[in-house]
């Protein structure tokens, strides 16, 4: 049984980001999303989506648009290999959340509530874990939560995020870091 995961945010790192996806005809995959997946599969990584899904809290689609859209993604995902061990997602937003939605969640990262459910429902090792997002919020989020590594996919944020991470222009590179470190 794994003891460690590789945290993916989902969009701008598994599929291209468009702002509030959640069509099936808008998904465009990362390059070296499945080849990633799999080795960190193979060396024995759960792979697990953490997402804030803020178009959820502002009423721009469903939950159940996004559960839809999942598991064609997580289809998708299998045809080239790679099973997805979880996909846990936010749906609320503390300011631009519409109803029930507009709150402040610990699942909201930089909150580690998503990274800590993993930690319950798999037994999963935070501090064997590493995450890969494209914003700061994702990098605060893994700092927090004391992840061995942190890595954010460059050109998202203007300015540099604070805390421990490792910068990549693709994800070939973090597919390297893991293969080199791998214990």
């Amino acid at each position: 049984m794994s003891k460690k995961a590789l945290f993916l945010d989902r969009d701008g790192v598994v599929n291209v980001e468009i702002g509030y996806l959640h069509r099936i005809e808008d998904v465009k995959f990362i390059p070296g999303i499945f080849s990633l997946c799999r080795t960190a599969m193979r060396l024995g990584y759960r792979l697990v989506v953490v997402t804030n899904q803020a178009g959820i809290a502002r009423g721009f689609y469903t939950e159940a648009d996004f559960e839809r859209l999942m598991f064609w993604m997580r289809g998708e995902l299998r045809t080239q290999g790679v099973e997805l061990d979880a996909v846990y997602y936010c749906p609320y937003h503390p300011e631009h959340g519409i109803g029930k939605f507009k709150r402040e969640h610990e699942d909201r990262k930089p909150g580690i509530g998503m990274l800590k459910r993993a930690e319950r429902e798999f037994g999963v090792s935070l501090a064997d874990s590493v995450l890969v997002g494209d914003r700061c919020s994702d990098i605060a989020a893994a700092n927090k939560a004391e992840l061995l590594q942190a890595f954010l996919v460059s050109g998202t944020e203007e300015a540099h995020c604070q805390g421990d991470y490792i910068e990549i222009q693709q994800l070939s590179e973090v597919e390297q870091w893991l293969t080199d470190n791998s214990r």
